[in-house]
C-alpha cells in the first residue's frame, strides 16, 4: 500500500524522470502543483499520461487529485478521496472502477520516495522508501474525470499496488507497482494487450531500493518539510512480556514475604522478653519475689506454693493469737518493721491460695480468722515478738519460708 509520498520535484523535471524527452509535452493545470515531503491523498500531483491529440508522440503533463473519483458518481455526492487511492493490480480486470479505464486511462505517477509503516502492537513505525542513487520512482496509475453539478471537470488518480518484494514483505504485504526502465514505462502508456500489463504488474526486486526510518511525526498531514525525510535512530526497548511480568512480581512478593517474616520474629522476641527491672535491693523486699519471677511461674507451681501455705494456715494463726500486742509503743523500730512488713505479706499470700484453689468456703472462713490481724496491721499496732525467732542461722533476712521453717 502507498499512502504517503515525496514530491519535491520541479515540473519540468517530471517528464525527464519519465522519459518523455522526445516528444512534445503539453501542461494542463500545473499552476495547481505543489512540491511537498509529505504528499496524502486529496492533494495535487502532476502525472504523466498520453496525449492522444499528437498523434501518439506526445504526453501530458497533468496535475490531478490523489485519489480516485469515478466518472460515474453522482454529481451531487461530495468526493472521498481516501475511498480509492490504491488499486489492487490483481483486480483491475475485473472491478467495473477500473475495468473500463485499462484500456486508454493509464499514467505515470513520478515520486522520490513514498513511506511505509511498521506495526509494532499498538505502536506504528514509518520508513521512507527509495532508491539508493536518489533518482524518482514511478509509478504506474490510472486516473479518471468527474463531474460535478456546477459542470466542473475534476481529474483524479489512483496507485496500482501488487505484492510485496522479498526485500519488504517484514515492513508490510503490500507495495506500489514501480516501473524501473524505459521499456516498461512505454508498454504501460502505449501498450493495448492486457498480457503486456500483466507482465509489469508485479513486485520490484532491484537491490537498489533502500529505507530507513523517519519520525512518527510524518502521520500529521500539516507536517512537511526536509525534517519528513531525515533519519531517525530507534530505541530498542526490551518488551515487557507477561512471563516477565510475572516473575518480577513473583520476585517482589517473595522480598515483602522475607521482610514481614522477619519483622513478625522480632516483633515475637521483643514481646517473649520478660521486662525486667534491676530493683533497689532492700531489707523489704530481698526475701519476696520479684514481679518477673511471678510471670515466669506456671500454673501448676503457683497452685502448689499456695496450697503449701494454706496447709500451715493454722499454724500461722496460732502464733498470730498467742503473740501479745505492745500497745505502749508508740513507735517500732526497723527491726519491728521488717517482721511487720513480713507478716504483712502472710494475708495476701494466702488470700490468693483459695481464688486459685477455687475453694470459696475456706476462702470465707479464711478472712473471717485473719480480720484482727488485718486490723492489727491497719491501726499500726505491731505485735511484740523476739528477733531471734524469725532469723535462722543462714538466713540474711527473715522471710515467711524460714520463719515456718523454725517453727
Amino acid at each position: 500500500m502507498c499512502g504517503r509520498a515525496r514530491c519535491t520535484l520541479r515540473a519540468d523535471d517530471i517528464p525527464r524522470a519519465c522519459h518523455r524527452t522526445g516528444g512534445p509535452v503539453r501542461s494542463v493545470n500545473m499552476d495547481r502543483y505543489r512540491p511537498s515531503y509529505n504528499v496524502a491523498p486529496g492533494a495535487n500531483l502532476s502525472v504523466v499520461r498520453r496525449d492522444d491529440g499528437s498523434g501518439g508522440d506526445g504526453v501530458v503533463l497533468h496535475c490531478m487529485k490523489w485519489g480516485l473519483v469515478p466518472s460515474f458518481t453522482k454529481k451531487t455526492e461530495k468526493p472521498d478521496f481516501f475511498k480509492m487511492f490504491n488499486a489492487r493490480s490483481e483486480s483491475i480486470s475485473e472491478k467495473a472502477s477500473f475495468r473500463r479505464l485499462l484500456p486508454k486511462n493509464r499514467c505515470l505517477v513520478a515520486v522520490e520516495g513514498f513511506y511505509e509503516w511498521k506495526k509494532d502492537g499498538s505502536k506504528k513505525q514509518p520508513f521512507y522508501i527509495h532508491f539508493k542513487d536518489g533518482k524518482a520512482l514511478l509509478f504506474a496509475a490510472l486516473y479518471d474525470c468527474w463531474e460535478n453539478a456546477e459542470g466542473e471537470k475534476l481529474y483524479t488518480f489512483t496507485i496500482l499496488t501488487t505484492s510485496s518484494s522479498s526485500t519488504l514483505q517484514w515492513l508490510h504485504d503490500r507495495m506500489p507497482v514501480i516501473l524501473g526502465d524505459k521499456g516498461s514505462m512505454d508498454t504501460w502508456l502505449n501498450g493495448s494487450s492486457s498480457s503486456e500489463f500483466n507482465t509489469l504488474l508485479k513486485p520490484y526486486e532491484g537491490p537498489d531500493l533502500v529505507w530507513y526510518p523517519v519520525t512518527p511525526a510524518i502521520g500529521k498531514l500539516s507536517f512537511d518539510g526536509p525534517e519528513c525525510i531525515k533519519e531517525i535512530k530507534i530505541q530498542t526497548e526490551e518488551k515487557n512480556t507477561i512471563s516477565k511480568f510475572f516473575s518480577t512480581k513473583g520476585v517482589k512478593k517473595e522480598e515483602d514475604a522475607i521482610t514481614e517474616e522477619k519483622s513478625l520474629f522480632h516483633k515475637s522476641v521483643n514481646t517473649n522478653l520478660p521486662n525486667v527491672k534491676e530493683e533497689p535491693k532492700t531489707e523489704d523486699n530481698e526475701g519476696s519475689p520479684s514481679s518477673a519471677e511471678k510471670k515466669d511461674n506456671d500454673s501448676k507451681s503457683s497452685v502448689s506454693l499456695l496450697t503449701h501455705e494454706v496447709s500451715r494456715k493454722p499454724a500461722l494463726l496460732k502464733v498470730l493469737k498467742e503473740e501479745p500486742k505492745a500497745e505502749d509503743e508508740k513507735f517500732s523500730s526497723p527491726t519491728e518493721k521488717k517482721d511487720n512488713n513480713s507478716k504483712s505479706d502472710v494475708p495476701i499470700l494466702i488470700a490468693e491460695a483459695p481464688v486459685k484453689c477455687q475453694s470459696k468456703r475456706d476462702y470465707v472462713n479464711f478472712l473471717a480468722d485473719e480480720k484482727p490481724a488485718k486490723d492489727g496491721i491497719a491501726t499500726g499496732k505491731s505485735p511484740a515478738k523476739k528477733k531471734g525467732n524469725l532469723k535462722g542461722n543462714d538466713d540474711k533476712q527473715p522471710t515467711l519460708f524460714s520463719y515456718f521453717g523454725k517453727r
